[in-house]
């Protein structure tokens, strides 16, 4: 029979085992950082029920989602994590402590039209705080933290997190009699770093429908640069004419004011009056993150607050606040940057015992010691000449090879071989195990991105 060309999907990746080791690291290190402020792991399906997906419904998500049969059960792909948290807080909701912390790294799907750095299936990596009836503001403020201690332990350091409150937009639009095309400005605006004032400024006029006066007025308010303590002494001059918008300040005030005690640096973060993400389901705090360096990656860590995750499903009030990292496509991106750090050990295995007899026993006791002390050890097996076996170590970029004959049997040794600089030792298990095992734990404190 004729043979299938075997191909992968447009729109899904598929890494060679180097690449999915640095991938692989990325996910260490984020469960690590989301662990260290007490979020605890989730898993739920890929595959829910339609209409548990799409309660939300309509509209871009109806149209990109996979949904097929199976039997008389219609079923989709989750297309993020989100949405699965919410049924999964409303199904399990009396088995939940609360304020329930949890973080999830998972594939999602969409089908939208793959291109470059955009794909059908990607991982996000999210974390989410949800309250029960109420969620302090002091969580939103604790976001930052969290984004730059992980971004930090991911080897970024020039990030600048933007932040901006929805409640501070929705106020300056009922200000201005603007409400009810607050949704139409924004997507506007949204275009400014792209096309310049000077073009939003005629969409705002001639699509939007505008006066002139109005369109300059958002412009105005868009355009407030500045330190932070700046930016918020130029707000303050709104404050009295709006009650939403007086109180989305005060939230403002409130995360910036514990942004260093939380340890984020002022330089890692900017107030930003033209952030608003989606405007149907954030109403408070928003969040967006770039790489300082490289504008052109775009936003590479967002999210914010929203009152109700969960009324879909459930009648109780469950306010939270989130972000999400689309780690495929940062992933995808940095690679593409060459910003993957080459010096982080991706290997298969930290050490390959060698046997260089028939005699196999001495060489397995050999790996099983070093297993036992964390040392991630193969034993090669294949009969095969030994510039062969050495050669396999060196294209697996292997980082020790353990040699086993004669020799060290007798003296009851193992000559350990350091691929990096060359140099052999005999060394007896125990020392050989202690030696690997540090040098890799010096390697492997490397970042996985280089700036």
């Amino acid at each position: 029979m004729p043979k299938v060309s075997p191909r992968t999907l447009s729109g899904f990746m598929e890494l060679l085992p180097d690449a999915q080791m640095k991938m692989e690291r990325m996910m260490e290190v984020l469960r690590r950082s989301y662990g260290v402020y007490g979020f605890t792991p989730l898993d739920t399906p890929v595959i829910e029920s339609a209409q548990v997906l799409l309660a939300k419904g309509g509209g871009e998500t109806e149209k990109q989602i996979y949904r097929f049969q199976k039997g008389d059960s219609d079923l989709a792909l989750r297309f993020d994590l989100t949405v699965p948290l919410a049924k999964y807080v409303a199904a399990h909701y009396s088995e939940l402590t609360f304020p329930f912390r949890r973080y999830q790294i998972g594939k999602v799907y969409r089908g939208e039209r793959a291109q470059r750095g955009r794909f059908r299936e990607f991982y996000q990596a999210d974390i989410d705080i949800i309250g029960d009836g109420k969620l302090d503001i002091i969580n939103e403020a604790e976001i930052p933290a969290i984004i730059y201690n992980t971004f930090t332990k991911l080897g970024i350091s020039k990030f600048r997190i933007k932040v901006n409150n929805r409640k501070l937009l929705n106020g300056f639009y009922a200000m201005n009699g603007m409400s009810e095309k607050a949704g139409d400005i924004m997507r506007t605006v949204d275009k400014l770093d792209k096309i310049g004032s000077e073009k939003v400024k005629l969409l705002l006029i001639d699509e939007v429908k505008m006066l002139p006066c109005k369109a300059e007025n958002v412009l105005d308010f868009m355009a407030i640069q500045g330190s932070n303590d700046e930016v918020i002494a130029a707000l303050e001059r709104f404050r009295g004419m709006d009650e939403t918008f007086d109180q989305g300040l005060d939230e403002l005030k409130t995360v910036t004011r514990y942004l260093a005690d939380f340890g984020v640096p002022e330089s890692n973060f900017a107030i930003d009056l033209t952030i608003a993400r989606g405007l149907d389901y954030y109403t408070g705090t928003v969040y967006e993150t770039e790489m300082t360096e490289h504008p052109e990656i775009g936003s590479v860590c967002s999210g914010g607050r929203y009152d109700n995750l969960a009324e879909y499903y459930t009648d109780k009030q469950l306010p939270g606040v989130g972000i999400s990292i689309g780690l495929t496509r940062l992933f995808y991106v940095l690679g593409e940057q060459g910003l993957l750090s080459d010096e982080i050990v991706t290997a298969p295995c930290d050490a390959l015992v060698i046997p260089m007899t028939e005699d196999l026993g001495y060489a397995i006791a050999a790996a099983t010691t070093l297993r036992q002390a964390g040392v991630r050890t193969q034993l090669y097996g294949e009969k095969k000449k030994f510039k062969a076996k050495m050669s396999y170590a060196d294209k697996l970029a292997i980082p020790f090879v353990v040699l086993v004959g004669e020799d060290e049997i007798r003296e009851g040794v193992l000559s350990v071989k350091d691929m990096q600089s060359g140099q052999q030792e005999k060394l007896t298990p125990a020392q050989a195990a202690e030696k690997i095992g540090a040098a890799i734990a010096m390697r492997g404190s490397g970042a996985v991105i280089k700036e």
